[in-house]
């Protein structure tokens, strides 16, 4: 049975909002899509606009995905025991660097950041449940409804996603590889519920 796969509760643009009148005189950094983004150890970032890619390599040299954070989704060394973490702009991303004693001394947004930590903390158990699936199919087919939900922009009875995810990222994402997601995504395309926008942005059906 597939997992069910609901919309977080918090409006993804409350805190981002917040961010920007509480910080208002502190320019946003600015990183292109495919930018490396730097992890200070006293701060954590928080997503303005845009996506980021969240992963961990292996001695192998293999990479395996551990996440997407969106708007408003915080991230940032002094969150993961993981070694390496790495994040790379997906999309063109404006970030807010938020110091570990200013979120400690502003209590109001201490308590939205913990609501987006929740945000990002169902999104990893819900890839974590995905993993365990057996088919990859099944896998890789719940993991773009869940790309969709979090990230897709409604279009009618389509969700696009205005980011380029590879088939390769998606390989990571599920511990297969590319070949076989390359092949799953065309079986998607015939069935009819999958499809590529011209720029090459993944569009869903809605009620797949």
């Amino acid at each position: 049975m597939s997992p069910v796969l609901t919309r977080p509760t918090l409006a993804s643009g409350q805190l981002r909002q917040i961010l920007e009148q509480v910080y208002r005189d502190r320019p946003m950094q600015h990183f292109t899509a495919g930018q490396t983004v730097p992890l200070p150890q006293d701060s954590i970032w928080v997503v303005c606009r845009g996506i980021a890619l969240i992963t961990t390599s292996y001695e192998s040299g293999d990479e395996a995905l551990l996440g997407l954070a969106g708007p408003s989704m915080p991230f940032g060394s002094p969150l993961s025991w993981v070694m390496p973490y790495e994040i790379q702009a997906l999309t063109d991303l404006d970030l807010i660097r938020l110091k570990l004693a200013e979120i400690e001394q502003t209590p109001l947004l201490a308590q939205d950041l913990f609501l987006m930590l929740a945000q990002r903390y169902r999104q990893t158990e819900m890839l974590l449940s995905l993993i365990g699936q057996r088919r990859v199919e099944d896998r890789l087919r719940n993991f773009l409804q869940l790309l969709g939900r979090e990230f897709g922009q409604p279009e009618g009875q389509l969700l696009r996603l205005n980011c380029r995810l590879t088939h390769q990222h998606l390989a990571n994402a599920l511990g297969t590889t590319r070949v076989t997601v390359t092949r799953l995504i065309g079986q998607f395309r015939r069935e009819g519920w999958l499809d590529f926008d011209e720029q090459r942005h993944l569009v869903l059906k809605a009620a797949a």
